[in-house]
């Protein structure tokens, strides 16, 4: 019966390219010590008929994981393999294979590879092509996204009417960034210009503000969660920035700016949240290790403005930085060292300012293009797309807002599109929330909220797309519910 226990490892080797896509040695020691266990119990003696048994209920468990490969479509097979995993919001779908022969002096990704995001485009479309109009993704993160959101339309996904909460301690000064803990249904998060940070509790009812984070002499400009949500990094106007634990909201650090200015902006490095990225209102970047409170040597690069967005692609090589002169710059991030190398720089519109920057590897039916949505202040949402390994930008199409003065953010859904659109949502000046579906060429609009008395500055879904918050100017957040059909 050592056929049975080689057919075990077969099995294995052909989905063993979708195991841990950014680390090909784990790979490797994995399906040696698998096959040196499978040899050894093969001597052991075991019913017959118990082995078949086993090897038919691991080709159903790989199957139901990482998909049924198809062997006549490696495009399909690679396609796939890029966003096999058991997380389910999009974000932490889209990490890209590591093709060490892509990879310059420096480490950075000068040439198309395999892990490209050229390649990555013209597979996803492949996969797109081979299938019948109005089909499902044929992956298993469309299929939990479709569990998460139930089997409807994207208009009915996104038919969000009801107030499920209103908070309102920060009143009177303005909530410029509000959002959700990663992969999290009921722990939210919002800074204010009053100097403190809310961290709420939706679930159980009624929603509580489960501590404030104070310590900032000044308004907190932006924070960010940590992957584990352990941790929360956050800006001020007092030019410091401040590591906070979240289980009791106190202070483990304080680092106070590089060059003594405003702090603007900040983001995780998306693959080692040690290292954090600020912006400042002197023009420059810095990366700083957390951990020792220091910037990293070669982490840091000049602007030519005010340093108002920040936003790294997925996989945390590629970083965009938008200013108030309506700049954005993308930067070339060295995982080794956490040197930063600028590479490309776009003109969105001069002299207005870059206030939000997210970036996104679209896998999906419809939008397939690694994309960025931005914010200009020229009363359009602008959606770009990723063109190459540096960054480059190409505008694909805008949606008309109003935004010309107030930092206004925007961002795309969570879950994975799986029928036909796909929506991005962002606050505007007349005091909605948009949804937007980035495919439809007319009327694409897919819902409206109404309810604040002030500018909407930003909007953050949980993991599921159950909930929206959304903030204001006038320091109210609204918590909104998706109606159930």
């Amino acid at each position: 019966m050592a056929a049975v226990w080689q057919q075990v490892l077969a099995v294995d080797a052909r989905y063993n390219a979708y195991r841990t896509p950014n680390f090909p040695q784990f790979r490797t020691q994995y399906i040696r010590r698998r096959s040196q266990l499978l040899r050894d119990n093969a001597k052991a003696g075991y019913d017959p008929s118990l082995r078949k048994q086993y090897l038919r209920l691991r080709s159903q468990l790989l199957a139901q994981r990482y998909g049924p490969l198809s062997e006549q479509s490696s495009f399909r097979a690679y396609s796939n393999s890029i966003v096999r995993s058991s997380r389910t919001t999009l974000d932490r779908m889209e990490d890209f294979d590591d093709d060490p022969r892509a990879l310059g002096a420096r480490g950075h990704r000068r040439s198309v590879s395999r892990g490209s995001y050229q390649l990555q485009a013209q597979m996803n479309r492949a996969v797109y092509d081979e299938r019948p109009p109005g089909s499902v993704v044929p992956t298993s993160v469309a299929e939990a996204s479709r569990a998460m959101a139930g089997d409807t339309t994207l208009s009915e996904n996104y038919a969000f009417a009801g107030m499920y909460h209103i908070f309102d301690q920060h009143v009177d000064e303005a909530v410029p960034k509000v959002q959700f803990a990663n992969d999290d249904k009921h722990l939210l998060a919002c800074c204010s210009l009053d100097g403190t940070i809310s961290v709420c509790q939706l679930v159980p009812t009624p929603p509580v503000v489960l501590r404030v984070l104070k310590g900032h002499s000044r308004g907190v400009s932006d924070f960010a969660w940590s992957l584990s949500n352990d941790i929360i990094v956050s800006t001020s106007l007092d030019a410091t920035m401040r590591i906070w634990a979240t289980e009791d909201g106190k202070c483990i650090r304080e680092i106070p700016d590089p060059d003594a200015s405003e702090l603007l902006c900040c983001t995780f490095q998306p693959m080692n949240n040690n290292l954090t990225v600020v912006g400042n209102g002197k023009h420059n970047l810095h990366v700083v290790n957390i951990s020792t409170g220091k910037k990293v040597k070669g982490g840091s690069s000049k602007l030519t403005g005010r340093v108002l967005s920040l936003s790294f692609d997925s996989p945390g090589r590629i970083l965009w930085a938008g200013d108030d002169k309506g700049s954005i710059f993308s930067f070339l991030f060295d995982m080794a060292t956490g040197k930063l190398t600028k590479a490309k720089r776009l003109v969105v519109n001069e002299g207005s300012s870059i206030t939000s920057i997210s970036a996104r590897s679209w896998i999906s039916r419809e939008a397939r293009d690694p994309s960025l949505l931005i914010n200009a202040c020229i009363n359009k949402l602008l959606l770009y797309r990723v063109v190459d390994n540096e960054g480059t930008l190409q505008l694909k199409r805008s949606f008309q807002i109003q935004q010309s003065s107030h930092p206004v953010r925007s961002i795309f859904c969570p879950l994975m599109s799986f029928r036909q659109g796909a929506c991005v949502v962002t606050g505007s000046e007349d005091m909605c929330v948009y949804f937007f579906d980035v495919e439809r060429a007319t009327k694409a609009i897919v819902n409206k909220l109404q309810g604040h008395s002030a500018a909407v500055l930003d909007v953050s879904f949980n993991c599921d797309e159950s909930l929206l918050a959304s903030s204001d100017a006038k320091g109210m957040v609204i918590v909104w519910k998706r109606e159930q059909k």
